[in-house]
């Protein structure tokens, strides 16, 4: 630092003016003016050292916490901790959220750059906040109160919400479905609640979903309050199950099941409605305990049933489609909300049918007659087999009794074989009609499926639907063979086999048997004149049998014989009865 020049005293001047007396006049307004500006020269260098010293202190203390003390028009005044005050003008005030409005008592942070004409300080801003009211949340978070905030950015695992403070609010508890919803809030003022606070690490967590739900039960108290049964709204497709769609009624979601969608078959809500759709519903019921309600769309539909018994008599010819089977037969959609049933029973004439799905499937186009109409209960009995004609209408006399028909047998049970006499009729043959002289068990001892048969019908009887038949009948048997090789007046040889009173058989072959004429005539005198000599009878047929005696024997008179089972005998046949398979006999001349 340079040394300040000391000014010339007036004794000085003087001892020059005398020494130099010409000089005197001329350089005195020169040396004045050296004097000025020696002076200015000093006066400067006082003020900058002056000022370096300041500028040095406030380097030494550059960053201050500054109070607010005054607002006064664009200007702002605060407190550094010097005599000065600072200045800082109000338009610097701001963050990104936008200008920040303070008031006295608001502290910042700023640095003290030197000082302004007027001698205040002159600031420059380091940090501003925003005023924090601390108070004011904890009262929120302890009253669990609904607060405003704002919505400034998406963040990893949820938003960033100014309530004043920075907030977070977890996605979880936003309100939002997804990102691109989420998104959807930012720069949007918000309802929330705070659900945790911690003002010493200013961590404070936010709650949305909270309170859109209490708004929205709010609502619903509100709205059901106004339902009522059978009235229509209108309402939007929320969302489709397969059970049926959550319609939105204006803040409530009604249930409409899939059986109220429509009069027709919907197998599900996706297959008539799209979400979002806007339709009118029908209110049918509420359930104020339970917060449901159940709508109805087909109520507000004309019902087909209504017109059905004027649409559909009995022997109507109509066409449908196979809406689904059961066990007890099958459902046919003759039109959209209208089935009729198909039981079991009418499917086929003859087929034993033992479930839907041997004759239809889901699908199939059909024909079918109406056999009964019950709009009360909702009910049309169908036929199928009616539009096929009835087998049985001509079975009587096309296989009259006596008629031999041909076939394949088509089953065998216990107590007989099933043999199909015609596409769609059957005939049975009993066990006991299928072979002659022996007892079977079981069909299958000499049958069995799918062989062809040659069977005289025995019964026909339409009503009952039944057609029986017989395949013994058309074997020959011992008695038609016997008959076929003898005529009447043979003579034939036979024993004894049977003796019951007057009553006497005679066996004339293995499974062949005659009855004595003249002892069945005996039996009839005998029940109508009393009882008969046998013996004396047997005697008189002795005289006339070939080795009995002859003609000695005759003419010394009758002899007594009591025939007994197992003699044999010579006899004439007197009537042989193919038809009825009989033979009758008599006495040998």
């Amino acid at each position: 630092m340079s040394t300040p020049i000391s000014p010339l005293s007036e004794d000085d001047v003087r001892e020059q003016e005398r020494q130099n007396p010409s000089e005197a006049e001329s350089s005195f307004g020169d040396i004045l003016s050296q004097f000025e500006q020696e002076q200015a020269q000093a006066q400067a260098l006082a003020n900058a050292q002056a000022k370096a010293q300041t500028q040095e202190k406030v380097r030494s203390d550059a960053r201050r916490d500054a109070t607010v003390v005054a607002v006064r028009g664009d200007q702002v005044f605060f407190d550094v901790g010097e005599k000065m005050e600072g200045v800082l003008p109000a338009a610097v005030l701001r963050d990104e959220q936008g200008p920040i409005e303070v008031k006295p008592g608001d502290k910042l942070q700023v640095s003290v750059s030197g000082r302004d004409e007027e001698g205040y300080l002159q600031l420059s801003l380091i940090k501003i906040e925003r005023p924090k009211d601390w108070s004011g949340l904890q009262k929120a978070f302890d009253e669990k109160l609904t607060i405003t905030g704002t919505v400034t950015q998406v963040i990893k695992g949820g938003l960033s919400v100014d309530v004043g403070v920075r907030a977070f609010m977890p996605a979880s508890r936003s309100g939002a479905r997804d990102v691109p919803e989420m998104q959807t809030l930012v720069g949007q003022q918000i309802s929330c609640r705070v659900i945790k606070l911690d003002t010493e690490k200013e961590d404070v967590v936010v709650d949305r979903r909270a309170v859109l739900e209490e708004e929205r039960n709010k609502a619903k108290e509100e709205k059901f309050a106004t339902l009522e049964v059978g009235s229509v709204v209108s309402g939007t497709v929320r969302s489709l199950l397969d059970y049926g769609a959550f319609i939105d009624i204006g803040g409530i979601d009604g249930m409409l099941h899939v059986a109220d969608i429509s009069h027709g078959r919907v197998a599900k809500p996706a297959d008539a409605l799209t979400v979002g759709q806007q339709l009118d519903v029908k209110i049918l019921k509420v359930d104020p305990a339970k917060k449901r309600v159940s709508l109805g769309l087909k109520q507000l539909q004309v019902d087909p049933w209504s017109a059905a018994a004027e649409k559909y008599h009995v022997g109507d010819r109509v066409k449908g489609t196979v809406a689904r089977t059961t066990d007890f037969g099958a459902f046919v959609e003759l039109e959209p909300g209208l089935d009729g049933l198909v039981h079991l029973s009418e499917m086929s004439w003859s087929k034993k049918v033992r479930k839907p799905s041997d004759v239809v499937n889901p699908g199939d186009s059909v024909e079918v007659v109406v056999l009964g109409v019950n709009p009360a209960d909702k009910r049309i009995s169908l036929g199928l087999k009616q539009t096929l004609g009835d087998p049985w209408a001509d079975v009587e006399a096309k296989y009259p009794v006596g008629a031999v028909v041909e076939g394949p047998v088509t089953q065998l049970k216990q107590f007989g074989a099933f043999v199909q006499v015609t596409e769609d009729v059957e005939g049975m043959i009993h066990v006991g009609d299928i072979v002659h002289d022996k007892r079977i068990n079981h069909p299958q001892d000499e049958l069995k499926v799918g062989q062809v048969v040659r069977a005289q019908v025995l019964e026909n009887d339409r009503a009952k639907r039944r057609l029986r038949l017989g395949l013994k009948q058309l074997q020959p048997t011992a008695v038609d063979e016997y008959i076929a090789e003898h005529k009447e007046g043979d003579s034939v040889t036979g024993r004894v086999s049977d003796v019951k009173g007057s009553r006497i058989t005679i066996e004339l072959g293995e499974g062949v048997h005659a009855v004595f004429t003249s002892a069945e005539k005996e039996q009839k005198q005998e029940q109508r004149s009393g009882p008969v000599d046998l013996s004396a009878f047997s005697s008189m047929l002795a005289s006339k049998w070939k080795g009995a005696g002859g003609p000695a024997a005759a003419e010394s008179g009758p002899r007594r014989e009591v025939l007994k089972v197992g003699q044999v005998r010579t006899f004439r046949i007197a009537k042989l009865d193919a038809e009825k398979k009989k033979i009758e006999i008599e006495p040998a001349s």
